[in-house]
């Protein structure tokens, strides 16, 4: 059955619409990316929510630091060609419509493939008031090697 909410509970919440454009584009910073990288902020949940997620577009040749995400993190490609590889798994190629599932405390990057732009929504939540932890960056080699194409398991 439910609940019929009371005066108090409509006082306290309420929806919220973030109009699109609202909040300030950044440049992904040179200490945790590779190349020319734009972050266009989405949401970040009110507590007790964890939530946050951005649009985050990688010119052709950009990626990330590797890293990892206590509480995991989800991208939804869309639009481009990109590429994603756990720590010693093999480099996949990411194309609009492709989610990547990635669980928590797994070492990763994603990024740009060599001469395509690619953008996707990065959804992660924070733990004890921490997202991401930042590694090292990725080298030149594990990032030209061959990808791998097709249905992912």
């Amino acid at each position: 059955m439910q609940r019929t909410p009371s005066p108090s509970d409509a006082s306290t919440k309420t929806l919220r619409v973030a109009r699109g454009g609202s909040q300030a584009s950044y440049a992904g910073p040179a200490e945790w990316f590779t190349g020319t990288v734009r972050v266009d902020p989405l949401f970040a949940s009110p507590d007790p929510a964890r939530a946050s997620g951005a649009a985050v577009t990688f010119e052709p040749g950009a990626r990330t630091d590797w890293h990892s995400h206590p509480l995991g993190q989800t991208l939804v490609v869309t639009a481009g060609c990109g590429r994603v590889q756990q720590w010693g798994g093999p480099l996949m190629e990411i194309r609009p419509g492709d989610v990547v599932s990635i669980p928590p405390g797994v070492k990763h990057w994603h990024g740009a493939a060599p001469t395509t732009a690619m953008t996707h929504i990065a959804v992660q939540e924070q733990h004890d008031g921490k997202a991401v932890d930042w590694m090292e960056k990725v080298d030149d080699a594990a990032y030209a090697a061959p990808t791998r194409v097709g249905p992912q398991h």
